[in-house]
Order: structure tokens, then sequence, then C-alpha cells
């Protein structure tokens, strides 16, 4: 099977997905940024199970996340970098009208965890 075609059985992309981009800016010192970013993806695995999340941390800067939507699976990755925290995820065409969405989940489970840190909760 060609590429192209295991990466469609596996649900990751199609000819017409492929890979978005999101922003969430911070202004945290890298070692608290580490903890918010932990803590976040965290707390969005416990509060999602449903999407079936995983993580698999590849450094102390980097992240592999997937999860389940819709009975396809959707991955991608978290990479912390001095001024924000930039998340990527390859998303299918039929769910491209939905990535908003799962942006905006995401970016207020990041965003609460960067307040708490910022007030010494976290």
């Amino acid at each position: 099977m060609n590429e192209r075609r295991a990466a469609h059985a596996r649900g990751l992309s199609d000819s017409l997905g492929g890979s978005v981009e999101h922003d969430i800016q911070h202004d945290l010192e890298p070692a608290q940024a580490q903890r918010v970013a932990k803590q976040a993806l965290q707390s969005y695995s416990d509060r999602f199970a449903k999407y079936y999340p995983e993580i698999a941390c590849r450094s102390d800067t980097q992240a592999d996340v997937a999860f389940t939507v819709k009975g396809m699976r959707l991955a991608g990755g978290l990479k912390i970098e001095p001024d924000r925290f930039r998340l990527s995820l390859d998303v299918p065409f039929v769910l491209r009208p939905f990535k908003g969405r799962a942006f905006g989940v995401i970016e207020r489970e990041v965003q609460a965890w960067v307040a708490k840190a910022k007030s010494g909760q976290a």
C-alpha cells in the first residue's frame, strides 16, 4: 500500500486534508511553560477521555498528541516555544469545519493553566 493510502487508512489525512497550526501566546519562563503544557495535556486527557487521547512526550518541549473524533483518528503535536505553544494537527478535509472548535477547547485549557501558573497555583 502506498504512503498516501496508508495515511488515509489510518484516518490521519486525505488528499484534501493536511496539517493546520495554531499558536497560543504566553509570557512564561521555560520551566513554567513546560509545567503548564504537561498539566494542560493531562487535564485535557482526563476531561475528554471519551475521545481516547494519547499523549507521548518526545522531549521537554515537544509532545505528540492523538485522539479520535467521529470515528477518525487525528494526530498532531505540541511544541513549547519561548513565547508561544504551537499546536499542529493533521485534519482530514471532512473535519476541517470543526478545527476551530477543537483548537478553541485546547486553547481554553492551556490559557486556564497559564493563568494558574501566573497566580502561583500551578
